[in-house]
């Protein structure tokens, strides 16, 4: 089962962020994604691959070719993750002006 953390992980590698990138925009097939990216076809199918363990993208089948999308789910979990990243600092922030001049 996927956790947050492999979606941080996958997305650590700038090939992985420029596909997610792509399909942030719409699905698209693994030919499609290889244009205009610097690796091959089947470089770009393992970089699915690896999403896809992750939560972050899901498949669907159209004929023989398989469309990748982002996978919602993986994707909002990333974000609440961020958020509470997120939250948190806000709080710290804000306990370290609420607190002594000295500490600042």
């Amino acid at each position: 089962m996927p956790t947050y953390r492999d979606g941080w992980d996958a997305l650590g590698d700038p090939s992985r962020r420029a596909i997610v990138e792509r399909l942030a925009e719409r699905p698209r097939a693994v030919g499609e994604l290889a244009e205009g990216l610097p690796i091959s076809r089947p470089a770009v199918s393992q970089h699915l691959k690896v999403l896809k363990n992750a939560g972050l993208v899901a498949e669907r089948t159209a004929g023989t070719r398989r469309i990748y999308r982002l996978n919602p789910e993986g994707v909002a979990a990333m974000r609440d993750q961020l958020d509470t990243f997120w939250n948190r600092a806000l709080v710290n922030y804000s306990e370290v002006l609420d607190g002594p001049e000295e500490e600042r």
